[in-house]
């Protein structure tokens, strides 16, 4: 990354409490508990009060979220002690994203495919659920909106504080601002598709470039390279890192270069030993931006090169 966001705290981090108590105070204390009813959400009123009003609802997002808290609700029903225990670490783990990002031993992840191991249907479902939460159908719904807010206030608040207006993931794309009528789509981090129990965590979750989110990241794991578990850049990092970073052209016309006409070269070097190249992309803002007197076709025809030449040095995620 080239920089990294300020952190800024919203209501709907309240979202990710109502699963953390869904998880931790619901599934994982299922044996001994009985039938599935509201009475399990009793100490815990806002989110008794959802769940009341999506047992009666016939919207679509309320039957989604109900029927797959139930559902899971049984599918842990049978778990030992120590199975309910590893579910546990898995979960801590894969929301403490400041640890995981620095591969602590200690933080245990756990995408779809490792709980599949040893609970199919489990991770079935749990896929089923958490792909489906960060859903409009479902995140619109008035007796939800009302408790956790509305994700365009959190983006207003969000580019309000962080004003830089670039994708701090490539350092070119454009970031929409507080003073656009739309906003920029949250890539998650960790992506949703592989990793349960965080695609409502705001920590996971970071406005990026189209270009980024929908062309070059997608479901690209930052945690995983060739090698097995890496390092990576935490979005909300609250220092940042000394990156040096050499462009040589090898061609004179500029508005013309071929990506195999831009050299890149990274640094330093005890930062490029640590994770991918595409990670250690992180100059500042000037080091990439075209100045006012520089915006001319040729300049821009240089940014589009140094994009290009920039995603053909490496297959891994820039991020």
């Amino acid at each position: 990354m080239l920089f990294s966001y300020t952190y800024v705290p919203h209501q709907m981090e309240k979202m990710q409490a109502f699963i953390d108590y869904i998880f931790y105070d619901v599934w994982c204390k299922t044996p001994g508990s009985g039938p599935f009813d509201l009475n399990l959400f009793n100490t815990n009123a806002e989110l008794r009060e959802v769940m009341e009003a999506f047992y009666y609802s016939d919207a679509q997002g309320a039957d989604f979220f109900y029927g797959h808290v139930e559902r899971i609700y049984g599918l842990f029903s049978p778990l030992t002690a120590a199975q309910i225990n590893q579910f546990k670490q898995w979960y801590q783990g894969n929301n403490d994203l400041e640890k995981v990002c620095t591969n602590d031993p200690t933080a245990q992840l756990a995408r779809y495919t490792d709980i599949a191991v040893t609970h199919q249907n489990i991770a079935v479902q749990l896929g089923n659920f958490f792909k489906g939460l960060y859903s409009p159908s479902l995140l619109g719904l008035v007796a939800l909106s009302k408790k956790i807010g509305d994700i365009n206030e959190h983006y207003h608040n969000f580019v309000t504080t962080n004003k830089t207006g670039k994708c701090p993931f490539c350092g070119i794309g454009d970031i929409k601002g507080e003073h656009h009528s739309k906003r920029e789509a949250y890539d998650h981090y960790l992506p949703k598709a592989l990793y349960p129990f965080n695609s409502i965590n705001f920590r996971n979750l970071a406005p990026a470039c189209h270009e980024c989110n929908s062309t070059y990241k997608l479901s690209k794991d930052p945690m995983y390279g060739p090698a097995g578990r890496r390092k990576a850049f935490y979005p909300y990092a609250a220092a940042g890192h000394a990156i040096e970073i050499q462009v040589v052209l090898l061609g004179s016309d500029v508005a013309r270069l071929t990506p195999a006409e831009v050299s890149l070269h990274f640094g330093p070097r005890p930062l490029t030993r640590k994770s991918t190249l595409g990670e250690t992309f992180t100059a500042s803002r000037s080091a990439i931006k075209p100045s006012s007197a520089e915006r001319t076709t040729a300049s821009t025809g240089l940014c589009r090169c140094w994009t290009n030449a920039w995603h053909m040095t490496s297959n891994l995620p820039i991020f």
